[in-house]
């Protein structure tokens, strides 16, 4: 279809041409740029629920879980389930499809799995497009979820207006999330799977660390949740508790400004990609060796770089 049938379909909600749009972002296809543009005044109304975690924790059960009960009351939900190291296949939720299968028929549901597939601007260049055609296609919500290695937790922050990282018992303690920095980028933790050894001893080690975290009247202070999702268990809180950074964000102003940073790191992810590309042209891969084995050999870099940018400025 043409990209003008295409945005048109997607603001309709139509699944096909949302799942289309979604494809064109994975392969940063020619006309992406002219969806993204015919799509962009009609954004900025679903709000955007990351969730994280390692694995194991249950980020699929939980999300499974959130998804109902949002339904419960009414909202319509689109769920984006993002790998940032490596492409797959399918659509699959993180590879698993099985927890998801009881939205399988859900007309108020939208389930997508999608890779960066190389992307030199990797999560942060590929996601903010895939939710921006969900965001459009009107959904009131949509959950991101993301599998929780490294710089991901990061990665979803980034692009999420609520931040959920979620734990397990058995999966790290209080002392370690502080050590990645988790709680730097949690807006809300959950300890998953209450049910089981140790589930209290969690939720205090975790509730020690964000009480020794310094903070400004009227910042956020992360709350921590306990819930077993497989059985519903405190998937109530958690919703109440996203609804209440929802309206904080909102009443605090800082939801502008988490959605002014995200643009912000959008357009450089565009900007760095170009850049890329305009690169590869005028130099290709010969110059570009030949500046590096300098380098490599006692060259400036500084200077190799200075010789880079001209060309590109010329």
């Amino acid at each position: 279809m043409d990209v003008g049938s295409l945005v048109e379909r997607v603001l309709n909600g139509d699944r096909r041409a949302v799942a289309r749009a979604i494809s064109l972002v994975e392969e940063s296809a020619p006309q992406l740029r002219e969806i993204v543009a015919g799509l962009a005044a009609h954004t900025g109304r679903a709000r955007i629920v990351g969730l994280t975690g390692a694995p194991g924790v249950g980020k699929s059960t939980s999300t499974s879980a959130l998804v109902k009960a949002l339904r419960a009351r009414g909202e319509s939900v689109a769920v984006l389930a993002v790998d940032p190291s490596s492409p797959f296949t399918g659509g699959a939720l993180l590879g698993d499809r099985v927890r998801m299968q009881e939205h399988a028929t859900d007309p108020g549901v939208y389930v997508r799995s999608m890779a960066t597939r190389g992307h030199l601007g990797g999560l942060s260049w590929a996601a903010p497009h895939a939710l921006r055609v969900l965001d459009a296609a009107g959904f009131s919500a949509v959950l991101v979820e993301t599998v929780g290695v490294g710089q991901a937790e990061i990665d979803i922050a980034a692009h999420a207006d609520t931040t959920v990282v979620l734990s397990a018992p058995g999966m790290g303690d209080g002392v370690q999330a502080g050590k990645a920095g988790v709680l730097e980028v949690a807006d809300i933790l959950a300890v998953n799977k209450a049910d089981r050894e140790g589930a209290r001893a969690a939720v205090r080690d975790l509730r020690q660390m964000v009480a020794q975290v310094d903070r400004e009247p009227g910042e956020w202070k992360p709350p921590v949740v306990s819930m077993a999702a497989a059985d519903g268990e405190g998937v109530a809180d958690l919703l109440e508790r996203i609804d209440e950074h929802t309206e904080h964000l909102r009443s605090s102003g800082a939801l502008r400004e988490r959605r002014r940073a995200r643009a912000r790191r959008e357009i450089e992810g565009i900007a760095v990609e170009e850049l890329a590309r305009r690169l590869a042209d005028v130099h290709g891969h010969a110059t570009l060796d030949k500046l590096a084995d300098e380098v490599a050999t006692g060259g400036d870099p500084y200077a190799a770089a200075e010789t880079v940018l001209a060309a590109l400025d010329g």
